[in-house]
């Protein structure tokens, strides 16, 4: 390390990974991956990765928060029509960021169901173990970020009808008209019914995720993890490095199932075990029930139930078709939009992020809703030096003891070859007939380890 890693006449500088939207901190470091507070960016070593998806260095950039001439926040819930963006994610503000750098003067209302905060969802996956809290994942408050963008921000409110031929949308705090209209509400925790919300956490957003830290908080618990995808696999890495008994559980015999082939899968789950983790594959959780001890049983439908502390719900994703209905947008796993304008069926409303479908698959990654964003701030300002190109993002799983990179979608015809492998790595490619269209690598190699 530098002299100049601490030369604190240098301001320190943040710099944002372009694939996952990771913030590295000069101040703060990395101390997870041995870089120590005060290290500079350009005293990283090359073979660095970032910690949620594993890219290098190479892939970041200078983050500078947007800093726009415009007038304070209206004080008062203004109904006066403008753009309005529901949804307080990373989609919906970075809706408003891209709005705001190319007109510092329109008006722009954000109505969020929560308060707005901002923070990296991906985070979420790897913080337990981390020893983070609440208040170290908020890197801006909704407040103090609607205050910088000239915004109004409606927080803790719900969008509950939608109008466009009056081009109204109607909240649980009145009714606001609105020129264009950005979705951006993302998408839900499905919940099967033998998984009551009462005793099942669900970790797709800060609030839910906080409160899931606090009652893990104080010593080792027994968590039962349902849904061995991307979600449950990571949290169930995480939970395990901070000391926690950890059971996952999954009705498909192997995790990641669709598009891991058993070869990778195998491994998935051998790095799991080595960790404490016990996978129980091919089974059907068929009720949760809760013991006046507070403990909750998982039953079965085949196999003796599990005793935890804790049940964690990581059963998939699924975007709410109310407002579409009401508005007799098209739906088809999402919101259909047009894949250069991110337009939806109606000319005056777009969507965005994880609420959103593309050729009937929904998109929901971080990586791409920076470039949606821009799109669909020139859309509405009728420019159009800038379309969204839509590619399939690289799928990163954050298992850091296994870590898997997947480029392209496999399917279910597909055929899949081994390209080469050794006891750290293994690299496959799936074909459908003679054409690749996937290519996936599970594990590290062993020159990556050694540097």
């Amino acid at each position: 390390m530098s002299k100049q890693a601490f030369d604190k006449s240098m301001p320190w500088r943040q710099y944002i990974c372009l694939a996952c939207g990771l913030i590295y901190d000069e101040e703060l470091g990395d101390p997870d991956s041995g870089l120590a507070p005060g290290t500079r960016f350009e005293d990283i070593p090359d073979d660095w990765e970032c910690p949620l998806c594993g890219v290098t260095k190479t892939d970041f950039e200078l983050f500078e928060r947007q800093e726009i001439p415009v007038s304070d926040q209206p004080m008062q819930f203004n109904r006066e029509p403008g753009i309005v963006v529901v949804g307080a994610g990373v989609a919906g503000w970075s809706t408003v960021e891209a709005l705001r750098t190319l007109n510092p003067t329109v008006p722009i209302t954000l109505v969020s169901a929560c308060n707005g905060d901002l923070y990296h969802k991906p985070e979420l996956s790897v913080a337990i173990s981390r020893g983070s809290d609440k208040s170290a994942l908020i890197r801006e408050t909704g407040y103090e970020a609607a205050h910088r963008l000239g915004v109004q921000l409606i927080a803790d409110t719900f969008a509950v009808g939608l109008s466009p031929a009056l081009r109204q949308l109607r909240t649980s705090r009145g009714t606001l008209n609105y020129t264009q209209l950005v979705l951006a509400q993302g998408a839900k925790p499905v919940l099967p019914p033998q998984l009551p919300p009462s005793l099942c956490w669900r970790v797709n957003e800060l609030a839910g995720w906080s409160g899931l830290q606090q009652a893990l908080a104080g010593g080792s618990k027994a968590v039962a993890i349902v849904g061995a995808g991307m979600i449950g696999c990571e949290l169930a890495e995480d939970f395990a490095h901070a000391g926690h008994k950890v059971t996952l559980l999954d009705r498909n015999t192997s995790p990641l199932a669709g598009l891991l082939p058993e070869e990778a899968s195998s491994r998935l789950v051998k790095s799991l075990t080595s960790l404490g983790i016990t996978y129980h594959g091919g089974v059907d959780v068929a009720g949760v029930k809760e013991r006046e001890s507070g403990k909750r049983i998982v039953e079965l439908k085949a196999g003796p139930s599990i005793e935890v502390d804790h049940v964690v719900a990581a059963t998939g994703l699924a975007t709410d078709n109310r407002l579409a209905l009401q508005a007799n947008l098209r739906f088809e796993s999402g919101l259909a939009v047009d894949p250069k304008t991110l337009c939806t069926s109606d000319p005056n409303i777009y969507a965005l992020g994880d609420c959103i479908s593309i050729d009937g698959m929904p998109c929901r990654f971080i990586e791409p809703i920076k470039h949606q964003a821009q799109a669909i701030a020139h859309a509405i300002f009728g420019l159009d030096t800038v379309k969204y190109q839509h590619t399939q993002p690289v799928i990163r799983l954050k298992t850091r003891a296994m870590p898997v990179i997947l480029h392209g979608r496999p399917v279910a015809e597909g055929t899949w070859r081994i390209i080469s492998q050794d006891a750290n790595e293994l690299v496959m490619e799936q074909y459908l007939g003679s054409q690749k269209i996937s290519q996936m690598k599970i594990g590290t190699s062993a020159q990556s380890r050694a540097a």
